[in-house]
């Protein structure tokens, strides 16, 4: 595990710690689950990208034949 120091502004560093006393947490805990979120929201785009490249049409096809032919919910209507 390596050591980061980081400078705040003091307004940015109140709204962090007023969120983290009402949920619980550490600012700690607080920035690394905000490192990691934004950080999955970077890498999502390129891994569906290669997940898609490695994709078949014809196993698509075949999943959505297993799917039954039925109106939609009403709350799921466009």
């Amino acid at each position: 595990m390596n050591t980061v120091t980081l400078q705040l502004p003091d307004s940015l560093y109140t709204k962090i710690n007023e969120l983290v006393k009402v949920e619980g947490i550490s600012i700690h805990q607080f920035l690394i689950l905000a490192a990691t979120e934004k950080l999955t929201a970077f890498l999502t785009p390129s891994y569906l990208e290669r997940e898609a490249a490695q994709g078949r049409r014809v196993d698509f096809e075949k999943v959505l034949t297993a799917v039954p032919q039925v109106e939609p919910e009403e709350y799921d209507k466009l």
